[in-house]
């Protein structure tokens, strides 16, 4: 490699050289127009051979010789130009201080550096254009044709990437600013609207399209894939904004369009400032560390650098899992892997007590619906309330300065066990803060009381342990059915990695005591979720049918993310707001303690009590 850098290097340099020479002869010719006298011709011999070795060293020493013609750029065009400007303001100077004599035409100074330029200048870009695409590949014939939704940015480095590939050829780009339209961007015209999509593609036999939006609003980007659909056009889409800007991607690694580009919502602005104050150089715990929830809460935490990671899980696979990613990915992090149930208080108060958080993410709950109202609904009650108290009471007693419980859409008007027992959670947590003092920096106090306790709550996240998303897939690679439970039920979605994002905004806002609600976006009716999971996997609702099973033990059709007596104010951020809810006292929580406290309790009695302590809970049969 090395060997074959310095062939490139020395031939460009005798490139270089005889073009120098080559412009200087030609500036002599020119100026005589090809009839060049004796005298002159005599004079352009004896000056070549000090043009040339002063032009070469300047060019030598602007770093012309760093570079790769293949990837040749106006930058490149840029330093020709001002090693050749200097060159020709230092050849008047040198024939000065040699005192020869010579009398060099004053056109041949101006011409001469006028030539040197299209020759070096030239010769690089026509290189470049021959090894990317030969001299003819603006006609080319071959490859699959696709056009390009957008025409801006990310679509013009698209088509540069595209124009290397055989297997791809770009016949025109689809964008709806109209300025645009019978323009060409890098030889290929912007053809109309992406409302043209259809016909563009019946007339030019496109089947792929490649949507190169990535800056645009989720509104965009949906409507850009709908119009594909329409337009019965594979769509494949670009890498997000984010991810382009971070570097780990670039915009020729297409992927598929998967669901969160079409539920998805636009990017969470976070308080970045706020959260480095929150979690860099501090001891953060996450409880349930290893959940859908928990483990990205971990992911987005160790972003921004804490002290130390202190990760709590009650199952050693889900554990594990997440230790590896984190030692592959943020090597540089101290964590710390503890396993544990946060029913059992005395492990609670250990690992608390040692680890010494200032910030404690509490994300371990049983959040299954069918499977907590059988047969299990006092272990939703031991796990959700008394595991949330347990939690939370240590979090007070050893000065930890936010905690931050996760809760549910499911507990508002909750119509099952484990929305209620949510509720329940919730009620624990404010009741607990209407007992501690807070110390005025909003941190604990180092000891006992001084913690704010913080509840968010939101719905369903795509792609979550136990959620329809991969049940839906596993349906659609065993070849169907697909099971829906209600052709009219309906979910809040957002995607994991936003659901984290604003739970650590509603964490650094919260002072205490507050519910936050999440701004969930627009309902989305699961059978319409269920046919564009099939339509994804290219395939037809004749291929992979519906059915209707009916609804599951305490399911609803519709979930809600405030109670019917709640109302919310709003806050500085536009997806946060917090809920006003009922809140209890410490005489009320002594009873629950006591209540949930009991070893065992069938599930029966466990509704009955319920309707007592969550006037609002309605059991659905």
């Amino acid at each position: 490699m090395h060997i074959r850098h310095n062939i490139r290097t020395t031939l460009a340099i005798l490139h270089d050289t005889a073009a120098a020479a080559l412009a200087w002869s030609l500036a002599y010719l020119l100026r005589f127009n090809f009839d060049l006298p004796d005298n002159f011709a005599a004079e352009l011999r004896q000056t070549l051979i000090w043009i040339v070795p002063l032009q070469m060293l300047i060019f030598w020493r602007f770093g012309l010789y760093r570079g790769i013609w293949r990837y040749a750029s106006t930058a490149d065009l840029r330093r020709i130009v001002l090693a050749v400007a200097l060159s020709a303001a230092a050849i008047p100077l040198l024939f000065w201080m040699l005192r020869l004599g010579l009398v060099i035409p004053r056109s041949v100074l101006v011409i001469n550096p006028l030539l040197l330029i299209l020759l070096m200048g030239g010769s690089r870009f026509i290189y470049r254009l021959w090894k990317e695409q030969g001299l003819y590949g603006g006609i080319r014939l071959d490859g699959e044709p696709v056009l390009v939704l957008g025409a801006g940015d990310a679509a013009a480095s698209l088509s540069k990437e595209l124009s290397k590939s055989s297997d791809w050829r770009l016949v025109g780009f689809l964008d709806d600013n109209a300025g645009r339209h019978g323009r060409t961007l890098n030889g290929i015209r912007v053809l109309g609207g992406l409302e043209s999509l259809p016909e563009w593609a019946e007339r030019l036999g496109v089947s792929q399209a490649i949507i190169a939006m990535p800056s645009s609003s989720h509104q965009q980007r949906k409507r850009a894939i709908q119009l594909c659909n329409a337009a019965q056009v594979k769509a494949l889409t670009v890498p997000s904004f984010d991810d382009l800007m971070s570097g780990k991607v670039a915009v020729s690694q297409l992927r598929a369009i998967e669901l969160d580009d079409l539920l998805g919502r636009d990017p969470v602005v976070l308080d970045d400032a706020g959260l480095h104050g929150l979690l860099t150089e501090k001891v953060v715990m996450v409880t349930g560390a290893g959940g859908s929830i928990g483990s990205e809460l971990c992911r987005q935490i160790a972003r921004f650098a804490p002290a130390k990671l202190v990760l709590f899980e009650q199952s050693e696979f889900a554990l594990y899992t997440i230790e590896q990613e984190l030692q592959h990915n943020f090597s540089a992090l101290e964590f710390v892997c503890l396993v544990g149930d946060v029913r059992d208080a005395a492990r609670v108060d250990e690992v608390v007590r040692q680890q010494q958080p200032t910030t404690l993410f509490h994300a371990a709950a049983y959040k299954h619906v069918p499977l907590m109202e059988q047969r299990n609904a006092w272990q939703a009650i031991r796990n959700n309330v008394l595991g949330t108290w347990t939690v939370a009471r240590a979090a007070q007693r050893y000065g930890v300065g936010k905690f931050v419980m996760i809760s549910t859409d499911k507990a508002v008007n909750p119509t099952n066990v484990m929305g209620a027992s949510k509720r329940l959670a919730e009620m624990v947590c404010q009741a607990l803060q209407s007992q501690t003092p807070l110390s005025p920096a909003g941190r604990g106090a180092g000891g006992e009381g001084g913690a704010r306790f913080v509840i968010v709550r939101f719905g369903n996240v795509l792609g979550s342990t136990g959620s329809v998303i991969p049940k839906f897939r596993e349906q659609i690679a065993r070849g169907g059915p697909i099971t829906v439970t209600h052709p009219e039920i309906t979910r809040y979605f957002m995607s994991i990695p936003e659901a984290a994002q604003l739970v650590l905004q509603a964490g650094l806002m919260g002072q205490g005591g507050e519910i936050f609600v999440l701004d969930m976006g627009e309902p989305v009716k699961i059978a319409e979720l269920a046919k564009e999971l099939i339509r994804l996997s290219g395939l037809s609702e004749e291929e992979i049918k519906i059915e209707f099973t009916g609804l599951r033990p305490g399911e609803k059709l519709y979930e809600e993310l405030l109670a019917d007596s709640e109302h919310t104010l709003p806050t500085p951020h536009p997806k946060l707001r917090i809920a006003q809810a009922r809140q209890a006292d410490a005489a009320w929580l002594e009873k629950l303690l006591e209540w949930s406290s009991v070893p065992t309790m069938p599930d029966e009695q466990v509704r009955a009590a319920l309707h007592e302590w969550v006037p609002e809970y309605r059991s659905n049969p």
